[in-house]
């Protein structure tokens, strides 16, 4: 008994070959995203158009006063950001601004994280994947599923051949 894995495009269905060329596109944002950032794949001919309906946008948060609670993240058209800039243009105040860090950047030095425990259990990581996070994995894939797409983190796919390696999933129950 042999197995295939047929690969489709995500928006239009469209099988793949195994010599076509595959793009990614992440979703960020969108009024039906309720998760987190999700990947699609797709042929470079199916999203060609993504670039010519691109607008020019500004996205900011915006931290109250005393750094508690949750920014709030807010998308406008470029011009309507510029246009709050009344002493001087928008692109002098953005060179000239002071730079920060994006907040998953910022980490105390000698921080270790603990990928067998289930807060950190299936992040993306470079060290190697032990048994026990594996298995914490396996026993816990929808609820960190949910805690990595809550994060913004990309989801571990018990049918994706790397996932299932890397997390010892069993892929003997695909179909021939």
């Amino acid at each position: 008994m042999g197995r295939k894995t047929v690969y489709v495009s995500d928006f239009s269905g469209a099988v793949l070959d195994s010599g076509d060329e595959v793009v990614q596109v992440v979703v960020l944002e969108h009024p039906d995203l309720v998760a987190g950032p999700v990947r699609l794949e797709a042929r470079p001919a199916e999203v060609e158009s993504i670039d010519d309906a691109a607008l020019d946008v500004a996205m900011v948060e915006i931290h109250d006063g005393q750094g508690d609670g949750e920014p709030r993240r807010v998308v406008l058209t470029a011009s309507e950001f510029d246009a709050l800039a009344t002493d001087l243009p928008m692109a002098q105040l953005l060179r000239t601004a002071e730079r920060v860090k994006p907040a998953k950047a910022i980490r105390r030095s000698g921080e270790r994280v603990d990928y067998t425990t289930l807060e950190h259990a299936g992040k993306p990581h470079r060290g190697k994947i032990t048994e026990e996070e594996a298995r914490l994995v396996r026993e816990h894939l929808d609820e960190i599923n949910k805690r990595l797409a809550d994060e913004g983190l990309r989801q571990i796919d018990p049918a994706s051949p790397d996932h299932a390696d890397r997390y010892g999933f069993d892929t003997s129950a695909e179909l021939p």
